[in-house]
């Protein structure tokens, strides 16, 4: 059976879904891969599968018997948002490499503030030659929010680095070295004995601004934020609120409400953040496409659609 498989993005350039297009068909072979702008009307009805990174939903409702979309993104709050009430399943990437890679990023900017780089760039910007205390990991306390794929593997790289990790999520969770939380308690917990909170967690509607002026008080006096999550997991002017007390000392972002963060955006002038431009855990093209490969060709096989996502929670 030959699929006829159409790539669907609203978000990516013309040149990016050349790339990617040209990717999956060195990769898929013996079926026709193709940008949706590209495929023939006639053929609408015999797509059962499609490749996806942020679609027009108009798109994809024309595919009368499309039964799952796979996503080359671990973001799907908006897939989930549009295609809930219709039967097509999400299947989200699960790409270890992917992994691999946010767990790098979280280590590398827990150091960043654990050994207060932020500090010393500061100190250089005013030619001020000064010396900060060292604290050792096992001193420091880190808060990971969300215990996924990305979250528990970022936690596992935390503990064999030596910090004191803490976990939170909708469920416990048994990850050796790690002390789990969850529900509202539990969040209030995390937050109190945290010295640095890594914020991992999907969007759903649950999440929304969930961090907000009433929950990020439960945070220490001092304590840091890095956020790898989603930007609208936190309520932004209240995070400002407590930056400028200086009830949090400092936050790196990597995601934000709208992206491009706006050049007229008061984050920018904030002292006490960094901003990042969504690199955390870029998308592989190599071994992401090798999993939606294997994804699409047992569905070829057998018919089996991979694991979906569940989109009563959101992920």
């Amino acid at each position: 059976m030959k699929l006829i498989i159409p790539f669907v993005s609203s978000y990516l350039t013309n040149l990016e879904k050349k790339k990617w297009v040209t990717v999956f068909k060195k990769k898929i072979k013996g079926n026709t891969i193709v940008q949706f702008e590209k495929l023939k009307p006639q053929d609408y009805k015999k797509v059962k599968v499609a490749i996806v990174a942020n679609p027009n939903p108009k798109h994809l409702l024309k595919l009368q018997n499309l039964r799952w979309v796979q996503s080359i993104w671990v973001g799907i709050e908006d897939l989930v948002r549009n295609l809930r009430n219709t039967k097509i399943k999400i299947v989200k990437l699960k790409d270890p490499e992917m992994q691999r890679t946010m767990a790098e990023a979280v280590l590398a900017w827990v150091l960043y503030l654990h050994r207060k780089m932020y500090i010393y760039k500061s100190y250089q910007d005013k030619k001020i030659w000064k010396q900060e205390d060292y604290i050792e990991p096992r001193n420091l306390s880190v808060g990971v929010l969300g215990l996924g794929e990305l979250g528990g593997s970022a936690a596992k790289v935390l503990i064999r680095q030596g910090y004191k990790v803490f976990g939170w999520s909708r469920n416990l969770k048994k990850i050796s070295g790690l002390k789990s939380f969850s529900g509202n308690n539990g969040l209030k917990k995390i937050l109190k004995v945290s010295d640095i909170v890594i914020i991992l967690l999907p969007l759903t509607n649950k999440t929304y601004q969930f961090l907000n002026f009433k929950t990020l008080s439960n945070l220490k006096k001092g304590s840091m934020i890095i956020n790898f999550g989603r930007g609208r997991i936190i309520k932004s002017y209240d995070l400002l609120k407590l930056l400028r007390s200086k009830h949090i000392k400092h936050a790196v972002l990597d995601v934000f409400e709208k992206e491009p963060l706006p050049k007229d955006h008061p984050f920018w002038s904030s002292k006490n953040i960094t901003i990042l431009p969504h690199i955390s855990a870029l998308t592989n093209f190599e071994t992401a496409s090798d999993v939606v490969k294997k994804n699409i060709l047992v569905f070829k096989k057998s018919g089996k659609i991979p694991e979906s996502v569940n989109v009563k929670i959101g992920y």
